[in-house]
């Protein structure tokens, strides 16, 4: 084994070279490599096992635990789908509208749930509506066409038909057929129609096929930002979190509430940003349209509103099960925010006597809990007699149901990180990347941040969001220090920026899910995404510029930070 402080930091410095060769290209799975620190760092005499081992289960995964409890109740009992359907009827039928209403309703679920799980579910309720855009539009034409009383096509029916074989789009021309409707209720006038790759959908204009990309888009995207106002919105933001906190035990200045103050108003911004560039790539953007007020809806519009509705009331009346669940969701929420709100105590002041021992985890624990004790439905059974009698009951969610959302993956990733991060300051690395990167304390901090930001942001391209996350940490947490910047002002927008994934399909789960169902060119998300991409990382610069700064003081070097010798303000 090594004692050379200089080689302790070599062989670390080995070890992060393969994990992220490992991450980035993929040859193993993320959370297989995740577990070289444990077998390497022993190996090479940087740390015992049993301490290796003890950074693979730290305070984050019980947040975890406690979050996932809460994802599997609301998707268990259908409030989700409850929730984004309600919103969505709020909103409206106009496009420009329903694009937004499908937006909100999914940023909402994204901050609670996953953004893969959100994704998958609001996506087959985009789709249809999408449907009933289509068949409506062929409604019109047929009326239109029709000169005389026959058979028309209503257009009515979701068509839920899947070609997973087909992948070359082609192009069809109906011939026209002046004054006549053949029986199968066809239209009989001429119209393009084109049939997309992978799922055998039919666009009868251009209009129709870039209503369906933009569903597709809003949704890929809505779900990825909405995870940026919670801490458990997103894997990264509580990789951030735990790194942060177990780095600067003395800060206390991070958790649900501070972190919900800055970041809402930032993914507001994104998501309406967002939300007018998609509209204005696809559709164009009309603000005369979207603000007549008192105007007749159109059949298209007639039939979105009727496939929304028919969706809710399939759901039927709130049930008692759903009622509990967002009874927990909304207290889980509530303690979350009053634990240590900032600007008045919080609850967390009734327990002064063991300062900063109750945390996020803790509520998120105490009201997962819940979900395994509240009963859900009375188990039944017959007696010999006739009787009917209660002999058990079922909580509202079991073990076997929350194993099955519980995503152990990302937790033995995140277990992985923390233990390179660990590596990295036991072996001095840490320390000596924060020395070697010194000489950038020339430069404007606003251009450091910018910087690490763009290098996340395009590093995130063709990386996991949590390999990218973890991997950077351990390097920005030392530049901060070695430049004498509040280690928030470089961490914050490099976390954020670390879920901007929205150039290619395979750069996050949703935008793999949303082009699954064929109606996307890469090309067509690549130009989409490096728009939202622009707009994400300004946002964050125009926060971490202005509103963020007073909250946590960001231009003053603080006390719960290292303090670095030899070092000026740059």
């Amino acid at each position: 084994f090594s004692s050379s402080s200089e080689e302790l930091e070599t062989e670390c410095a080995y070890i992060l070279f393969v994990v992220a060769i490992f991450w980035l290209t993929e040859a193993l799975p993320l959370s297989v490599t995740a577990l070289l620190p444990s077998l390497m760092f022993p190996m090479l005499g940087i740390m015992p096992s049993k301490k290796v081992a003890s950074a693979y289960f730290k305070d984050f995964h019980l947040l975890l635990i406690g979050v996932i409890c809460l994802a599997t109740s609301i998707e268990k009992w259908n409030l989700h789908k409850r929730i984004a359907l309600k919103m969505v009827m709020i909103v409206g039928v106009n496009p420009a509208w329903l694009t937004l209403g499908f937006m909100s309703s999914t940023a909402f679920l994204s901050m609670w749930l996953s953004n893969t799980s959100t994704a998958a579910m609001v996506m087959p309720i985009a789709e249809a509506v999408a449907q009933q855009i289509i068949n409506a539009e062929a409604e019109v034409e047929a009326t239109q066409m029709t000169y005389f009383n026959g058979s028309t096509n209503h257009g009515l029916e979701i068509d839920e038909s899947v070609n997973g074989h087909e992948t070359n789009e082609r192009k069809e021309k109906t011939k026209p057929v002046p004054g006549c409707n053949n029986d199968t209720g066809k239209i009989s006038s001429k119209v393009e129609l084109e049939k997309n790759s992978g799922m055998g959908t039919k666009y009868r204009t251009k209009k129709g096929h870039m209503i369906c990309k933009l569903m597709c888009l809003c949704i890929a995207y809505s779900s990825t930002i909405g995870g940026l106002t919670t801490i458990t919105g997103t894997s990264t933001n509580l990789i951030f979190a735990e790194y942060f906190n177990t780095r600067y035990p003395d800060c206390r200045c991070l958790n649900f509430g501070s972190w919900f103050t800055f970041s809402f108003p930032a993914a507001l911004i994104i998501l309406l940003l967002s939300w007018i560039w998609l509209q204005w790539l696809f559709l164009g953007f009309n603000f005369k349209e979207m603000f007549k007020c008192g105007k007749t809806k159109t059949v298209q519009q007639k039939a979105c509103a009727e496939v929304i509705k028919q969706e809710y009331q399939k759901l039927g009346p709130i049930r008692y099960q759903e009622i509990v669940t967002l009874v927990l969701f909304i207290l889980m929420a509530l303690l979350w925010f009053s634990r240590d709100p900032g600007f008045v105590p919080g609850w967390s002041a009734l327990f002064s006597e063991y300062p900063g021992f109750a945390t996020d985890s803790t509520v998120a624990l105490l009201i997962g809990l819940l979900f395994f004790l509240i009963p859900a439905k009375r188990l039944t059974r017959t007696t010999p007699t006739g009787e009917i009698v209660a002999f058990d009951y079922s909580p509202l969610i079991t073990w076997k149901e929350f194993q099955s959302f519980m995503p152990w993956d990302i937790a033995i990733l995140v277990g992985g990180g923390f233990a390179l991060a660990d590596g990295c300051e036991e072996s001095g690395l840490s320390n000596w990347i924060g020395n070697k990167l010194s000489p950038l304390g020339s430069l404007p901090v606003w251009l450091i941040i910018l910087i690490s930001s763009l290098m996340v942001t395009s590093l995130t391209e063709v990386a996991s969001n949590p390999a990218t996350i973890t991997l950077l940490l351990p390097i920005l947490s030392p530049l901060a220090e070695a430049i004498h910047v509040n280690p928030l002002y470089i961490l914050i927008p490099s976390t954020l920026c670390t879920s901007f994934a929205f150039l290619l399909p395979v750069a996050n789960p949703p935008n793999a899910i949303v082009f699954s169902y064929g109606h996307l060119k890469v090309i067509d998300m690549v130009k989409a995404g490096l728009g939202v991409n622009i707009v994400g990382v300004a946002v964050v610069m125009l926060g971490i510029c202005t509103w963020i700064v007073p909250m946590f003081d960001l231009y003053t070097y603080p006390s719960w930070a290292p303090a670095m010798s030899n070092e000026t303000m740059p």
